[in-house]
């Protein structure tokens, strides 16, 4: 018995070092490759760099514009996951504490929303808006992102109100509050663990993500850093090792985010499931 528990322990410890192998491996690559000349990448993508130099991340550096990106990355981040977690929140709320066959309609309706896969709806979203001017905005893209992301939050946040006593907001109104001071005062503070949740999944979408917009943002100077990325990439050519070095500068951030705010993220996921 105790042979057969040390052996399935063993195939679990190796099975767990496989998966970790496996997840790591293409971040490996891209950083080895980071150091790399050209036609060291084009002849061995697999083996370590002859010499470790930094001029791949600073010519990635200088052709990203990488200060400039890096700001409309964080500007474009940051409000439109405030405003995704401020508006679904508040919807969520009205929809549960305000129970009726209007607000369930509206509930179903942002439901079933979540299946229509955005590439169905870009085209002519960019249509539309493109002949009304209103592209090549970050306000315009934030509110994209508000509205491709306001769905699924407000499901979530939904869930996790109906678990909240309405004792507790009665007590408030009589006491003296409005509805609104209710809602921030007693029951957005107890939402604290979905939204760390909300606010994770939120923060790697839009700040990873590359499609949308690459459809919204057409000046040089309004691009987000995975659009940047771009750059390195022609119709004929690409510099593979800049392009490298160029993914390692657009992860850095990301990545520094997340050690910071390890504990608080890893808690509030643990809250949010055990609630």
């Amino acid at each position: 018995m105790k042979l057969q528990k040390n052996l399935n322990k063993i195939i679990t410890f190796t099975f767990c070092i496989l998966l970790f192998v496996l997840y790591i491996f293409p971040f490996l690559l891209i950083m080895i490759n980071s150091f790399k000349t050209k036609m060291e990448v084009l002849e061995n993508p697999m083996s370590l760099p002859k010499i470790f130099s930094l001029d791949n991340f600073v010519e990635a550096y200088n052709t990203m514009n990488y200060g400039n990106a890096l700001i409309n990355s964080l500007i474009i981040t940051t409000i439109s996951v405030v405003v995704i977690i401020l508006f679904s929140s508040m919807l969520a709320y009205y929809l549960v504490r305000f129970d009726s066959k209007f607000n369930k309609f509206i509930f179903m309706l942002m439901v079933a929303s979540m299946i229509i896969p955005f590439q169905s709806l870009m085209i002519p979203f960019v249509t539309i808006f493109g002949n009304l001017g209103l592209l090549n905005s970050r306000g315009m893209l934030i509110y994209f992102y508000l509205g491709f992301g306001l769905s699924m939050a407000t499901f979530m946040f939904h869930g996790f109100i109906k678990t909240i006593p309405v004792e507790l907001e009665e007590a408030a109104i009589i006491d003296g509050a409005n509805r609104l001071q209710v809602f921030f005062k007693v029951v957005f503070p107890i939402l604290k663990p979905i939204t760390a949740t909300i606010a994770i999944l939120d923060v790697l979408w839009v700040w990873n993500d590359f499609l949308l917009p690459s459809l919204v943002l057409v000046n040089d100077n309004v691009r987000t850093l995975p659009l940047s990325t771009f750059y390195f990439f022609g119709k004929y050519t690409s510099n593979y090792s800049v392009a490298m070095a160029a993914l390692v500068l657009v992860l850095l951030p990301i990545l520094i985010f997340y050690f910071i705010m390890q504990k608080k993220i890893i808690a509030g996921v643990v809250d949010g499931a055990i609630k």
